[in-house]
């Protein structure tokens, strides 16, 4: 069996599958030296869901990340997740933006892009790839991984032939969702092998239990390259650890990695997942999963969908979400569920279940439908494109094409706004507006905290002999002395005489201020928020009159945009809200006359 290489994940892919991609940057720079030492070929540390992550929930620069960490990886090629003409966003940008974007992400230290198209549309690669070559850098050209009656051997290799004809240096066969089986693994490594003779690599995940197995077959059908985490930050719905890989595979790992560093790493990981990171650990992520094969749910969408489902306390709903979005999926052409199409298909799942199969459609949907994220593999449901299309036909096109140059007019916004500091600023605007400009309002004013999960405190608690571990958010603990049994129930409670701080009782912080506008009550004519999210934007003034079904305002929910429409013919007597507010499920947004 011939060496096969390692590409570590846990900077990226691990961290945004098991712990919704908050791994700080300084949790990294921690051991980034460490890691730089281990022997990986490369380290994908950037892309994918850490730009908007760093921005939206962090308070951290993206570019400000990367440049740090090539400063302390200095041996390991850095790489990134690039989703070609969506870069790392959930829409199509200017070819002029994506241009941009490869170039500074190469100036700023990546040496390799991994560059993928949701629906394997390599129309939208082109930009990305034709860039990342002219720069100098490896590409890895992707093809996302999926299953169903179209998705042949045949159907693979076509994607693989269009990739070469850009000239890629590596094909990447992309499982965000651990649906390639081991046998099927085999097969499509030899074949690509055997037949174009380009060095392969194989991504996948642990959610459904057979990655080390997909791994072991193909690396014995000659993959070159496979990616891998380093445990604890791994498993689950991220990818396999390389604690375990190396004696799965050891004629082809080898001694080419440092395992001693490898076990100091893991010791710095375990701990910080448990004293920083454990309310943001759900132990669904890390539970196999065999239902997947059938939901086909990839790893960092089903963390996500909980994270979400639990901010609309609709968690109950998780099973009726799973069984809707291959409904979804099907309806929409079968395309893979990876990034934006995971979220597009898994947001109207999460709709349809809660309003109503097709009630509310989100813009992404719309638009989608209407052929701007490119070409589905398979055919829309006519009724459905009907719905949304009327007698329009879709554009047939490269969506890119059709999309003006974004570029300088960023430029002048932020210019004029007086929050460009630097070159990289401009694209960070392009990308995520509304994001960018509270990030870079937070970063003038010196705001730079990251928004993280409370500490949870754990204690022990007693149930009829039966001991429960319990969880507490926000509560010091450390100074109860001990849980005396309340007579004949069996449970043990702090007794308030018994509870004593090793010094005075901290003042109270005052409550802080709430961050949106007070809901007023809801009534006959109160249209209010079907769900958490913020007001991009309001598409009604005071006194217009509106049509049932017009859209009043934007809400920008589960990276999706949401049209909010008014239920019935009136006029808009006051507007409760304003643009960039954050809003709760049942909030007054408009009052109806």
């Amino acid at each position: 069996m011939a060496r096969v290489e390692i590409i570590d994940t846990t900077f990226r892919d691990a961290h945004q599958s098991l712990i919704a991609t908050r791994m700080t940057t300084d949790d990294m720079l921690a051991i980034a030296e460490k890691m730089d030492r281990i022997g990986f070929y490369s380290m994908e540390v950037w892309g994918g869901a850490t730009f908007d992550v760093c921005i939206r929930y962090l308070n951290e620069d993206p570019w400000e990340r990367l440049r740090l960490l090539r400063e302390h990886i200095r041996k390991t090629k850095l790489q990134m997740l690039l989703r070609g003409q969506n870069v790392v966003g959930y829409r199509h940008y200017p070819d002029d933006v994506v241009e941009k974007f490869v170039e500074l992400a190469h100036r700023n230290g990546i040496d390799i892009f991994r560059v993928f198209d949701a629906l394997n549309d390599v129309r939208n690669m082109e930009v990305a790839i034709r860039k990342a070559k002219e720069v100098g850098a490896e590409v890895q050209g992707a093809i996302a991984y999926t299953t169903g009656k179209i998705f042949t051997l045949e159907y693979y290799l076509g994607k693989v032939e269009e990739l070469l004809a850009l000239d890629v240096d590596v094909i990447t066969i992309k499982d965000m969702a651990a649906l390639l089986t081991p046998r099927r693994a085999y097969e499509l490594v030899r074949e690509i092998k055997e037949r174009y003779g380009v060095p392969v690599n194989v991504h996948t995940h642990s959610t459904t239990g057979m990655a080390v197995a997909t791994y072991l077959k193909a690396v014995e059908a000659g993959a070159d390259y496979i990616d891998t985490a380093i445990s604890p930050l791994a498993f689950g719905t991220a990818q396999p650890g390389i604690q375990t890989i190396w004696h799965a595979l050891p004629e082809a790992v080898g001694s080419h990695l440092d395992r001693d560093l490898i076990h100091e790493v893991s010791r710095y990981l375990k701990k910080l997942l448990e004293e920083k990171y454990s309310g943001l650990l759900h132990k669904e992520t890390l539970m196999v999963n065999p239902y997947v094969l059938k939901y086909q749910v990839p790893g960092g969408m089903y963390s996500n969908l909980i994270s979400q489902l639990k901010e609309m306390k609709a968690l109950d709903r998780l099973q009726g979400v799973l069984e809707e979005i291959p409904r979804v999926r099907e309806d929409l052409g079968w395309p893979p569920l990876v990034t934006p199409t995971s979220q597009i298909v898994g947001t109207q799942a999460v709709l349809n279940v809660l309003f109503g199969r097709y009630e509310r459609i989100t813009e992404e949907v719309k638009n989608y439908i209407r052929g701007l994220y490119g070409r589905p593999p398979g055919e829309i449901n006519p009724e459905l494109r009907r719905r949304v299309l009327g007698d329009e036909e879709p554009i047939t096109e490269r969506p890119g094409s059709l999309l003006r140059p974004g570029l300088e007019e960023c430029r002048r916004k932020l210019e004029e706004l007086g929050y460009l500091e630097r070159e990289e600023d401009v694209l960070t605007y392009c990308l995520f507006p509304q994001v960018a400009l509270e990030f870079f309002r937070a970063r003038r004013e010196g705001r730079r905290k990251p928004r993280l999960p409370k500490t949870v405190q754990r204690f022990k608690l007693y149930v009829n002999g039966v001991e429960f571990e319990v969880g507490v958010e926000g509560v010091d603990l450390s100074a109860l002395r001990y849980l005396p049994q309340v007579a004949g129930t069996g449970v043990s409670v702090p007794a308030p005489s018994s509870v004593q701080a090793s010094g005075p009782a901290p003042s109270p912080s005052p409550a802080p201020a709430p961050a949106v506008s007070a809901p007023a009550p809801a009534g006959e004519g109160v249209v209010t928020a079907p769900m958490p999210g913020k007001i991009l934007r309001i598409l009604v003034k005071e006194g217009e009159k509106v049509k049932t079904g017009q859209g009043l305002v934007v809400l920008e929910a589960m990276k999706m945009e949401n049209e909010i429409p008014a239920p019935k013919d009136g006029v808009i007597k006051k507007i409760l809200v304003k643009e960039g507010d954050t809003v709760d499920t049942g909030q007054a947004l408009i009052e109806l006359e």
